[in-house]
This record gives structure tokens, sequence and C-alpha cells, in this order.
């Protein structure tokens, strides 16, 4: 069994690097990913521990995408949703990819400070040192405000914080520019990995325009899509990956795993509630990782 989708405490998931792979371990996977957002910090911690106990590890990273793909405009870099790429099976991070990674923790930045911005002009204690530490000093995100928000009593769930302050059209949301879909794929191109579309559900957009969207995509330097993802019905998982295969696209398939933040999702299982076969390793063009 095997995972290709996982996040640490470097982003928004539970467990540290080091726990994160000793979990996988445990729950019978051989060969894991890990894919933080925006962010390769994790990686050597992870790796040294995979290496002592024997898992494979793939170095990964999943970068947000400036939004596209709405049903009347699917031209890449459109105005639309925003999506995410995974990069899967870095090797060595060229000075392209770092500077990438680096103007997107800048704007990651100023868009925490504009959220901190509102919620003190709403008359709620927030403090970016606090959030930092909450965050265990890793890159900053909703997820974190959302965990703050719980903390100082303000809601009672993470779920209800997005619902009532950081998602989309609520009062703390404030959208962060995502990188350019071309540059993010040659960056990830040129430090040996290839590019994969997360999660293809959330384009939200039909199954008529979605081949239309990902034969545009593959132009740019897409090299496959994460078919199976725990968001996605098996019927559509498996629709996905045929649709990959007809337009000569690599398939990938991951837990997407946060720790408890996310208890619906299990190391290891995808859509459907399947495990990740080895095979996806073949599929996705990993094989040097068996």
């Amino acid at each position: 069994m095997i995972d290709l989708h996982t996040h640490s405490t470097m982003s928004d998931g539970n467990l540290s690097p080091a726990e994160l792979v000793h979990a996988a371990h445990s729950a019978g996977i051989n060969t894991m990913a890990l894919t933080d957002h925006d962010t390769i910090d994790g990686i050597p911690e992870a790796e040294s521990e995979a290496a002592q106990i024997g898992l494979g590890l793939i170095p990964g990273v999943e970068i947000e995408i400036n939004g596209r793909c709405e049903a009347e405009d699917s031209r890449p870099g459109s105005a639309g949703r925003e999506f995410h790429l995974l990069g899967l099976g870095l090797k060595a991070p060229s000075p392209a990819f770092n500077s990438l990674l680096a103007e997107i923790k800048l704007e990651r930045k100023r868009r925490n400070l504009l959220i901190i911005d509102k919620m003190r002009a709403a008359g709620f204690d927030a403090d970016y040192g606090k959030l930092r530490e909450l965050s265990g000093g890793s890159c900053i995100g909703r997820p974190h405000f959302a965990q703050y928000l719980v903390k100082i009593g303000k809601v009672q769930s993470i779920k209800a914080a997005f619902e009532r302050f950081l998602g989309k059209g609520k009062p703390f949301y404030i959208q962060r520019a995502g990188a350019d879909f071309g540059r993010a794929a040659a960056a990830i191109h040129e430090s040996g990995g290839l590019a994969y579309l997360a999660h293809p559900m959330t384009l939200y957009v039909s199954w008529g325009r979605l081949p239309v969207i990902l034969a545009e995509l593959k132009e740019q330097g897409l090299d496959g899509i994460e078919a199976w993802h725990p968001i996605a019905t098996e019927r559509a998982c498996r629709r996905l990956e045929d649709l990959a295969v007809a337009l000569g696209l690599r398939v990938t398939a991951g837990s997407d795993f946060h720790g408890e933040k996310r208890p619906d999702r299990r190391l290891g299982y995808t859509g459907g509630g399947f495990p990740i076969a080895d095979s996806f390793l073949e599929k996705a063009g990993l094989t040097q990782y068996q």
C-alpha cells in the first residue's frame, strides 16, 4: 500500500514529518509522498526518518495556482476558481523552484496580515506571533486561523470557523494570489519532478468541459491527474482515470491526509474507501521509488 498525497505540520497537518512517516509505516504503507502546501521544508526530516525505518519517501509539494476553469472560459490562467498542482518526485529544487516558493511565502504572509487586520477591526484579539506558535512555526494558512478562533472561544469547531468567518465571502476571507500554472509546472520539471492536477473534482466544471481543460493544461506542462481522491466517489474516480488514460496523462492517487483536522481521511486510503495499491507508482511514473 502507498500514499501519494499527505500533509505535515510544515503546512496544515497535525503530525510532524517524522511522526507522519511513522504513522504511515504503522498503517502498512511502504511508500509515501510528503506534499505540504507551498513548502518542501519538511522533506529532509521525513527522508531521514523514512531511511531509518525502510519506508520509501517521495519528495513532493502542493502549489496553489491562479484561479481559472470557469465553465464559460477554460483557458489556463483565466479568471475563475483556483486549483492545486502536485509536484512529485522532486530531486533537486532548481533556482526557479526556490524562487517560486519564496514568492508564494511572501504572498501568504501578505494575505495573513490582512486577515489579522480584519479580525482586529471586528474586535477579535489577533496576533501573528500567536498564530506562528499555534502552527509550530510552519507556513500559516486559514486552517491555523480556524484553530485560533476555536482556541479563543469564538467558534466551537474548525468547520464553524470557515462557515462563519474564513470561507469565501465571509468576513475574514482574503483571496490569495496563486502561482502561474506554466511557471509552476516548469519549476517542478526543472527540479526533476512531475506535475499532477490535484483533486480534479474541485474544479467544479462539467464532465463535458473537463477534457478540454485537461488537454490545454497538458500542452502547458501537466503530466497527470490525481484521479483517486477521497472527495470523489468511486464512479467519479474511475471516470477520471479513464479520461486521463484517453488523454495520455499519468494517474496518481492519494488520501490527502491531514491528521486529526480531517478525521475522514485515512493514510493509504482514497476515493471509495479503497486502499491505494502499489500499482499507482507505475501509473504515476514514479516506479523509481519502489
